[in-house]
């Protein structure tokens, strides 16, 4: 392997002379060998760091510090990795120590040797355009990294609302599909009152359009950002008109209307969003392994369990019991809302480690974010394809939980009293027989009456009868 000799504050390194990357990268990548994870598994934080490079020079180039060829380059060079080219070259470890240095220095250094080789030069002839001299003008890692997480998550946060919006279709399709099925609803796992199996699942769409709106309210918060602050906030090395030029050209580079924080001291070290946009994403799963439960509860069976609904056959499940087949789809969303809730933890604790001026465990709080928001998106979509459109209802199977059940004698109280109905409840409960069955034997109510009474539309939403 051929070589180039790089340098830094600790000496001199031999750099693998066809990588893009520079000394600081080859020793992050030997100090920080923990997770194997690289920050290009998530290309929305490479594409960030790029769109922030590129906003950075251009405010730098209107303010005449940076010229017109270094610019173009460093422009070009943030183009090509926008669009996806040299993510490879992006290796530092997700959790590394130095409150995302390494990150920033990775960014640097495959953005400036690029741009050598844009102007005709090759890598490493810093002389001609310096990683840090011009690639990281009027920055420091902690404006730069919690800029570029923000523009990341708001990008993952745009997959996650459209994926939800996937699921939450699927749910409205199946609501609508079932809204003349009667079936027994149950609270605490015992039978209630009657309802349909289309307002059961029309309950679940709406769950979603709900944290839909919560995760709109919490991208505005991400919007806040600190570029200009360098190094604690103070602004120091920068033009007095640097941060809010870098403001407008990241708006104008991302297509997102970025605010620059009042208080730049205060943006450099609180992590107050992150945790807001956590807490929003626990929520989500939370939701998520709630459905998932149920639709699970729902399609026990296929014999001994509810069986009111049958989930999709997508593998067998089991090596020892031939035709068993498992609701393998919800139980992993269920595995998925589990990571996330446990990434919220990290998130919580990283964001209350800060001290003083700024938070260095910013690394960890980006790799739990960018995590739970990938994980959720994907169980979203899968959830929705191999699970919610194929579900079928048995509708046999509803129609005879009905009949039999004694919930259904709540529809009674207001005729024949909760006296009389707690008697036939009671009844029903000993002897096995049907609701109907005893109140007619009783002399309670007429078959009229009770047919009128027991219609699934009059079951399933408000009336009230006078005695």
């Amino acid at each position: 392997m051929k070589y180039r000799i790089e340098h830094d504050l600790l000496g001199e390194r031999d750099v693998p002379a066809d990588s893009y990357y520079g000394v600081h990268t080859l020793r992050a990548l030997e100090n920080f060998p923990i997770s194997g994870i690289p920050i290009s598994t998530y290309p929305n934080m490479i594409r960030a760091l790029a769109c922030v490079k590129q906003a950075c020079a251009l405010a730098n180039n209107e303010l005449e510090l940076l010229d017109e060829k270094q610019t173009n380059a460093i422009v070009k060079a943030c183009e090509e990795i926008r669009a996806g080219e040299l993510h490879s070259q992006f290796a530092v470890d997700v959790i590394q120590g130095g409150a995302g240095t390494s990150t920033n220095m990775n960014a640097n250094e495959v953005i400036a040797n690029r741009a050598l080789e844009l102007l005709g030069f090759a890598r490493g002839e810093y002389k001609q355009l310096h990683p840090l001299e011009h690639v990281n003008m009027s920055q420091s890692t902690n404006d730069v990294y919690p800029t570029a997480i923000k523009v990341a998550l708001y990008f993952e946060i745009d997959e996650l609302i459209a994926a939800m919006e996937i699921l939450k279709i699927a749910f409205a399709d199946k609501a609508a599909e079932f809204k003349d099925i009667l079936k027994m609803g149950r609270t605490q796992l015992q039978d209630a009152v009657p309802m349909t199996l289309g307002q059961e699942f029309s309950t679940y769409a709406v769950m979603l359009e709900e944290d839909q709106q919560r995760l709109r309210e919490a991208a505005s918060l991400i919007r806040e950002i600190n570029l200009g602050a360098t190094a604690i906030g103070t602004g120091i090395n920068a033009h007095p008109d640097y941060a809010a030029l870098a403001r407008k050209y990241l708006s104008e580079v991302t297509g997102i209307s970025y605010i620059t924080a009042g208080n730049l001291v205060e943006a450099t070290q609180d992590a107050g969003a992150f945790v807001q946009l956590s807490g929003v994403l626990k929520r989500v799963a939370v939701k998520l392994s709630k459905i998932c439960n149920d639709l699970r509860l729902l399609s026990s069976g296929p014999r001994a369990g509810l069986g009111e609904i049958n989930l999709p056959a997508v593998q067998a499940g089991s090596s020892i019991m031939p035709g068993k087949v498992n609701p393998v789809i919800p139980e992993v969303v269920n595995q998925i809302a589990f990571l996330v809730i446990g990434n919220d933890i990290t998130v919580t604790f990283a964001a209350e480690g800060g001290q003083m001026q700024l938070n260095a465990f910013e690394p960890i709080i980006a790799h739990s974010l960018l995590d739970s928001l990938k994980y959720l998106r994907q169980g979203c979509l899968t959830l929705a394809e191999r699970c919610v459109k194929g579900i079928t209802a048995n509708r046999e199977r509803l129609a005879d939980l009905v009949n039999r059940s004694i919930g259904i004698v709540t529809a009674l109280n207001p005729i024949i009293g909760y006296e009389n109905a707690t008697a036939v409840a009671k009844e029903a409960q000993a002897t096995g027989k049907g609701v109907a069955e005893i109140v007619l034997a009783k002399g309670l109510l007429t078959k009229e009456q009770l047919d009128d009474i027991l219609r699934p539309e009059v079951l399933t939403q408000p009336r009230w009868f006078k005695k």
